[in-house]
């Protein structure tokens, strides 16, 4: 079966391990799953992932957006039937909301060498300061270019 992008369906999957971590979390330390129902409910989960961002996509559309966001999928989820859901799935959402803004940006393009994440505010004093400093250098080489003093005007 074909996506809707026209790739086969193979080149779309979830992590294994993340999938069977899940399941297993789901589950008494007692029950086994068959690979094959493993399988399957992974397929599942690609086959749900596609159906929401699907129908979150149209409502995108329909409001003239061209990013999805989380109303859009919220949305979707009842549009789709789901409904009963929305309460676990926007207390999830609001969970995830604070664990990302409360936890530093550990390994990201902020980090620093020491582990802890560069605020907003650092970064952005930081980029004024290399701004600054890239002006002086640029100033100090000679005149600046004629679209940069418009650029400074402003």
């Amino acid at each position: 079966m074909d996506t809707a992008a026209g790739r086969p369906k193979d080149d779309v999957s979830l992590p294994k391990a993340t999938m069977t971590k899940i399941i297993k979390e789901m589950l008494p330390p007692d029950v086994r799953v068959a690979k094959d129902a493993q399988d399957l409910l992974v397929e599942c989960c690609v086959e749900f992932i596609n159906l929401i961002s699907s129908e979150s996509n149209e409502i995108c559309s329909k409001e003239e957006k061209r990013t999805i966001a989380p109303e859009h999928v919220l949305r979707a989820l009842e549009i789709l039937g789901f409904g009963e859901y929305m309460g676990e799935v926007q207390g999830a959402f609001e969970q995830h909301k604070n664990e990302t803004l409360e936890s530093p940006k550990v390994g990201g393009r902020w980090a620093k060498e020491g582990g802890g994440g560069m605020t907003e505010e650092e970064a952005i004093a930081a980029q004024q300061r290399m701004f600054a400093e890239a002006r002086a250098r640029m100033n100090s080489a000679g005149a600046p270019a004629p679209s940069a003093q418009a650029n400074d005007s402003s």
